[in-house]
């Protein structure tokens, strides 16, 4: 088949966009394309969209996470969990300072000071309820970042006493699917179609991930054409090439870990609703890495769970990056 004879795709069209969800489609894709471009963009959209996330908080009268406040319902654990799902839209590419200072009664997102490069999208989630007359004082750093960094690779060398350093889901993205379906182009009916669903955490629109994970595969691509011949003999790289292989496979290695940290989050740290929570117990799925293992219909057939616990199990897992099995 000749260059000019090659069928073009269509530019992505807008199916449906409601709330933060939104699905689009690409049309005329060549046979084979379809999955070629939907699982280049599903995985530029989970790693390299940007977004802000607390990473280390301070909290006035705790040293450390396993801390009980006077005058504080929730304990130090449950407050760290509910301030990792304060949503934040940041402008800056600096690390912010913000603080709650001397909240009481029901203290919400809404109660955080923030500088005008930080926008709390949630100001109505709970953080904590405070029944004591000494309010709650917190001061949390915001990061800009990509994915999900654990909190060790956050700490700095030098930590300030009683800071506590939290992981970090910085990905804006909540869950992404693609699907292919063929397609008839004049006479053929195997050209493909791509459905792509998106759904994000509000901070960032599911259209304008699609469009940054596009331009993102463009310039990469664009990076790469054509070819570069070496001045010098290859041989006098040798150590360099080595050098860079070692270096993949350390990257390779720490990714490898990190993804196994996450596996083995305990289910009672995730914020799932009691009913929810109390399922997966009795049927002893105890880690984000026994859930896994488990299929969409598996989990409907849990006692105690229906459709809305298998959604909010989706839900969750999708702040990691991780997708059930159908």
């Amino acid at each position: 088949m000749s260059h000019d004879s090659i069928q073009l795709p269509s530019q992505p069209i807008i199916v449906s966009e409601e709330g933060h969800q939104g699905r689009y489609q690409i049309d005329g894709l060549y046979p084979g394309y379809g999955h070629t471009l939907g699982n280049s963009l599903r995985r530029i959209i989970l790693s390299s969209i940007p977004g802000a996330a607390i990473t280390s908080v301070m909290i006035d009268g705790a040293d450390h996470e396993f801390t009980t406040l006077e005058g504080v319902k929730e304990d130090v654990i449950n407050i760290l969990l509910n301030l990792k799902q304060v949503r934040l839209k940041m402008t800056s590419d600096e690390p912010v300072t913000i603080a709650i200072k001397g909240a009481t009664g029901t203290v919400t997102a809404g109660d955080i000071d923030t500088p005008g490069q930080v926008e709390v999208l949630n100001p109505d989630h709970v953080i904590a309820t405070v029944t004591g007359k000494k309010g709650l004082t917190i001061e949390m750093t915001v990061e800009h970042g990509l994915g999900y960094v654990p909190k060790e690779a956050l700490q700095k060398d030098k930590v300030t006493a009683g800071t506590i350093a939290l992981d970090a889901i910085f990905t804006p993205v909540r869950r992404v699917n693609y699907e292919v379906e063929n397609m008839r182009v004049g006479d053929r009916t195997d050209f493909n179609r791509l459905n792509i669903f998106i759904e994000t955490d509000g901070t960032i629109s599911p259209r304008e991930v699609l469009e940054n994970s596009i331009t993102i595969m463009i310039h990469q691509l664009k990076s790469i054409v054509g070819f570069r011949e070496e001045e010098e003999p290859v041989v006098d790289h040798v150590e360099e090439v080595q050098a860079a292989e070692v270096a993949r496979e350390e990257a390779a290695e720490e990714r490898a870990e990190e993804e196994a940290e996450v596996l083995k989050t305990r289910i009672d740290t995730l914020g799932l609703s009691t009913r929810t929570e109390n399922a997966l117990d009795n049927a002893n799925i105890r880690t984000i890495g026994g859930l896994v293992r488990k299929k969409e219909q598996d989990i409907l057939d849990l006692e105690g769970l229906g459709e809305k616990g298998l959604q909010e199990i989706k839900r969750v897992l999708g702040n990691y990056g991780i997708i059930l099995k159908q």
